[in-house]
């Protein structure tokens, strides 16, 4: 074996992202491209009366404007969002009611700016509450989760309990914001349809274009080469690669559609707003005897979905009476998504935070807390985990840390007008992998092509799945050459759920193994186009386990809270994980690291607010929508354990892509609370927010 799998190996396209020469989605310039910008609609909830195209087309350049009178007609989607143009119904605002195509893209959003849509209005409802009348037990929660799980009994033996604790939380909306919005480019050629698209998954797409087009899928060719990011707002097809499709069948151009970004909180998903409650009883010694979390959150009424925030409290700790619920209201929203670790991001940090709560009423270390509450199997299935070294994470994390020399009382450190504080969370990730197929060729000239319908959005797949495969073969990783991001390539799933690597890994693992065993065997110079291996992980890599599989982390973080301003500034970060086998070093720390600034971002700047008058999100730009910078933080770091579990995939790898986010937020919130003896339980902690916490402490 030659190692390369773990070694700190650069990003085989860094090159290409840095010099320029490496395309995405918008800037494919077939001959006779075009361009399209959408109209979103300027009610919350009603239909469209009528749409005036005349100045639109007057305007030099424009040659179409599509509307739901005009638009071709589609197949009806699974995903509901994808019927652009369909009929006259507004669900929200923000929904798609026109497209106008041009010659270039300032023609089309001059155009779209000419296009005057009337409406009949409707009253909406846009306000999600703990009491509102429309809340309702879903069949489940988002990934097939069950929407109630209840063991024992939590309310009779959370009466009886030594300690309580009895608080709720509020995580507000929040939106991916990838750096390169959805974008795609499309043309028909002989009745085929070919597109270039940012996306999480050729295939994926594919598959849907096929159903809403009446095509076969052969017929389509999905490529997406390069993406600059998504953090699962890209992991379903979103309106902008039909418009594109349905706009080149009309005009019979290549046509592009690049979405504006303040276009995307309405039609590419959110974080939906979670609403927690969480009740803790523990007996003396702070071993807890029963865990309740409570999940509000709201929904669209175009389709369901529900974030399954209370999902991670059935992992975590040991309680013999528990009750996870969730509920949901359908509104006049636009549609939530998946944003980065669905259900675990705003999940863990109510429950890390309740959790940093209950220590405080027993007078325990928070670590301590955690440790004394470690189960034996997992609490919700009864499961052993596979591998469980979250004990480890908070030990060696304490110790990189500094916490022994951390005064545990509140407010007990201050540097002039600046509280100091430390805080503490823990982390999971569900391990998940798909089945996937891949193919591997000896070359004759000694090297080696792998092709797999891969998705690289910033993580390393290119590089990583390079290692992998020389790993198997036993030969340097140079000698392997990579192609993903085409359905023309063997058929994979979607990069999410921090399962790519998982996924594609074991079909490269299998392919390549094949294929060194093929070549042990063969006699004489090779074929001149090669020896061609394939592999399907079908009924391996989807198998029922009997094992719980999860990664695990802890997070610390020191603050700096200004009790003149309020504001909060994070001086480090610090973050340790068991994450099965690390494949490669360096663009692991990237995707933990990643994740933890991601993390800060939740916990400190990034909010938003839905207007109740106007029916829509007021934050709908960079400008107000504050993710974080650079100067935001200080310090962060990332470590690992060295973790084998044989019991995953081939690699012996777990997902990473997520984790760093989970128990970020819960350990900067925390850490507020130590810095100021106020415990904040609505995010994001700007400085008015803490500010006024701060007056209200001193005036009590």
């Amino acid at each position: 074996m030659t190692g390369s799998a773990g070694a700190p190996v650069e990003r085989r396209e860094g090159r290409e992202k840095v010099g320029g020469t490496a395309r995405y989605a918008a800037e494919f310039h077939h001959p006779g491209r075009v361009q399209a910008w959408p109209v979103p609609a300027a009610v919350a909830r009603g239909r469209v009366a009528g749409v005036d195209t005349a100045a639109a087309l007057a305007v030099p350049g424009v040659l179409d404007v599509l509307t739901h009178e005009n638009a071709p007609r589609l197949g009806e989607p699974d995903d509901a969002t994808l019927a652009v143009l369909q009929n006259d119904r507004v669900p929200h605002r923000g929904w798609f009611v026109a497209l106008v195509v041009a010659e270039t893209l300032e023609a089309a959003r001059a155009g779209a700016a000419a296009v005057r849509v009337s409406y009949d209005t409707e009253q909406h409802d846009v306000v999600l509450g703990t009491s509102h009348p429309g809340l309702y037990v879903p069949e489940e929660a988002n990934a097939g989760q069950p929407a109630v799980r209840e063991q024992g009994d939590p309310d009779g033996a959370f009466g009886a309990s030594a300690a309580r604790v009895d608080v709720a939380y509020r995580v507000p909306p929040l939106h991916n914001h990838p750096m390169e919005p959805h974008t795609s480019t499309a043309r028909w050629e002989d009745g085929r349809l070919l597109v270039h698209t940012s996306s999480q998954g050729a295939h994926a797409v594919r598959a849907v274009l096929a159903r809403l087009f009446a095509l076969p899928e052969e017929r389509i060719v999905v490529t997406a080469e390069h993406v600059g990011g998504g953090f699962g707002s890209k992991g379903t097809p979103r309106p902008d690669v039909v418009l594109a499709a349905m706009a080149a069948r009309r005009t019979g151009r290549p046509v592009t559609v690049a979405l504006p970004r303040r276009f995307l909180p309405a039609v590419v998903g959110h974080r939906a707003p979670t609403l927690h409650r969480l009740r803790l009883g523990a007996d003396a010694d702070g071993r807890l005897v029963s865990l309740t979390h409570e999940v509000a959150t709201h929904t669209s009424r175009v389709k369901e979905f529900v974030e399954q925030a209370a999902v991670p409290a059935r992992v975590m700790y040991a309680a013999p009476h528990r009750r996870t619920l969730h509920r949901v209201a359908a509104l006049d929203v636009p549609s939530p998504s998946w944003m980065r670790a669905p259900g675990e991001a705003p999940g863990m940090y109510a429950l890390e935070s309740a959790m940093d709560e209950l220590a405080g009423e027993l007078g325990l270390d928070p670590i301590e807390l955690r440790v004394r509450n470690e189960p034996d199997v997992e609490p919700d299935s009864g499961r052993p985990f596979s591998s469980r070294h979250l004990v480890e994470c908070l030990r060696e994390g304490a110790r990189r840390f500094g916490w022994a020399a951390r005064d545990p009382r509140p407010r007990a450190r201050r540097d002039g007008p600046l509280l100091l504080g430390t805080g503490v969370a823990a982390a999971t990730y569900p391990v998940m992998a798909s089945p996937s197929t891949a193919g591997a060729r000896a070359l004759p000239d000694g090297t080696f092509l792998v092709r797999i319908d891969a998705t690289d959005i910033g993580t390393g797949a290119r590089t990583v799945l390079a290692q992998v495969g020389a790993d198997a073969l036993g030969v340097p990783q140079e000698r392997v050459r990579i192609e993903i991001g085409s359905t023309e390539l063997p058929s994979a799933p979607l990069a999410g759920g921090s399962s790519g690597t998982a996924s594609w890994g074991w079909a490269v693992h299998e392919a390549c193994t094949r294929l060194a065993r093929r070549l042990a065997e063969h006699t004489g110079p090779l074929p001149e186009r090669g020896l061609d291996v394939h592999a399907d992980t079908t009924g391996a890599a989807d198998a029922e386990s009997a094992w719980a599989r999860h990664a695990f982390g802890a997070h610390f973080a020191e603050v700096t809270v200004d009790a003149v301003t309020g504001e909060v500034r994070v001086a480090r970060l610090l973050g340790v994980y068991a994450a099965g086998r690390i494949l490669n070093a360096r663009t692991a720390r990237s995707q933990f690291v990643g994740g933890m600034t991601m993390g800060l971002g939740m916990a400190l700047t990034e909010g938003s607010t839905v207007d109740a008058a106007f029916g829509d999100f007021a934050e709908s730009d960079l400008a107000s929508y504050h993710v974080p910078v650079h100067a935001d933080v200080a310090g962060i770091e990332a470590h690992w354990l060295d973790e084998d579990d044989p019991r995953l995939n081939p690699m012996g790898s777990k997902g990473i892509g997520e984790i760093g986010i989970v128990g970020t937020a819960a350990a900067i919130g925390n850490a507020v609370h130590h810095a100021t003896g106020v415990r904040f339980r609505e995010l994001p902690l700007t400085p008015d927010r803490v500010l006024t916490g701060l007056l209200a402490h001193r005036a009590s």
